[in-house]
């Protein structure tokens, strides 16, 4: 997911960015805990593909950004099918090498893993469209949350923000100082210009020497420009010193960031807000919808006779 940091809403207004961050978290803790009692696939499904569909409607995520979010889910997912597949009891359905699928194993797995990618385009959702900052104001403001951990999560939360930066430059410093580093810069129009044995040869070599060197510069800003022209160190040994340097310096801003909270009197008493962060009807119109959905597809699921519970199944 290049181009989106830790913690930042996708640049562009929606339904999805207008809506309370609080009442958004709401809504997704209360999907993902009503779905800890499902399962059976085909809820999951249902709703899964739901969420794809109005998240990238309401939310304006681009589909591609959507697929690339399912890859982060997706070995995690596939992993909590394969174990509920091969250590449930219950009849055999296949044979995957030495082991033995069976029909529950095979049931509760694809049900916990649509659970995991539903959970996680919705986890995806909410952060792509929240700000922190109003995140945290929202929670101090509507949940009454204490002013000395709403602050110190937000600054946390700036710091995640600014890692990847962080990581570049100090991926791009290394590169700099790399010793074979002006090789990979390609040729460029060096030494003295070749000699000249009449008029017309002087000018010609002249304009050639010139186009010469304005392509050489020309090349060099595309590069510097695009970032192409440098070639990171790949070693075992250069990765951990750019590590060790990003947690160096990432802990002295920590503990510049608490000293200024507790110099400027953080947590003293009550503090004022900013920019306050509304809250409507159009939040809970918007909740209401939400849960409304997930309801009517678990009631429509258990008319159709495809709903399961632990009990059922277990059972």
């Amino acid at each position: 997911m290049s181009g989106v940091g830790f913690g930042r809403p996708l640049a562009h207004d929606s339904v999805l960015h207008r809506r309370n961050p609080t009442v958004k978290l709401a809504v997704l803790l209360v999907v993902s805990t009503v779905l800890l009692a499902v399962v059976d696939p085909w809820t999951p499904l249902a709703l899964w593909v739901l969420a794809l569909v109005a998240v990238a409607r309401a939310g304006r995520i681009p589909w591609r950004l959507l697929l690339r979010a399912q890859l982060l889910f997706g070995p995690f997912a596939v992993s909590i099918l394969a174990v509920n597949c091969v250590t449930r009891d219950g009849p055999v359905v296949g044979v995957l090498g030495p082991f033995e699928v069976t029909g529950p194993g095979l049931a509760i797995g694809l049900s916990l893993m649509l659970r995991t990618l539903l959970v996680g385009t919705l986890s995806v959702a909410f952060v792509l469209t929240t700000d922190g900052a109003r995140l945290m104001t929202s929670l101090h403001q509507h949940v009454r949350l204490g002013a000395r951990p709403t602050y110190a999560v937000l600054a946390g939360y700036r710091m995640l923000e600014h890692l990847p930066e962080r990581w570049t430059t100090i991926r791009l410093a290394q590169a700099a100082r790399e010793p074979g580093r002006a090789r990979l810069r390609g040729p460029a129009p060096v030494g003295r210009r070749p000699a000249r044995t009449g008029r017309a040869q002087q000018d010609d070599s002249a304009r050639q020497d010139d186009s010469a060197w304005q392509d050489a510069a020309a090349r060099r800003d595309g590069r510097a420009r695009r970032g192409g022209g440098t070639r990171l160190p790949v070693s075992p040994r250069a990765l951990a010193r750019a590590a060790f340097a990003l947690l160096v310096v990432t802990l002295r801003q920590a503990e510049r960031m608490a000293v200024a909270m507790e110099t400027r009197g953080l947590g003293a008493g009550p503090r004022t807000v900013h920019a306050p962060v509304a809250l409507d009807r159009r939040d809970a119109a918007f909740a209401a919808v939400t849960i409304g959905v997930c309801v009517a597809v678990i009631a429509a699921a258990a008319r159709l006779g495809v709903l399961a519970s632990w009990g059922s199944t277990l059972g």
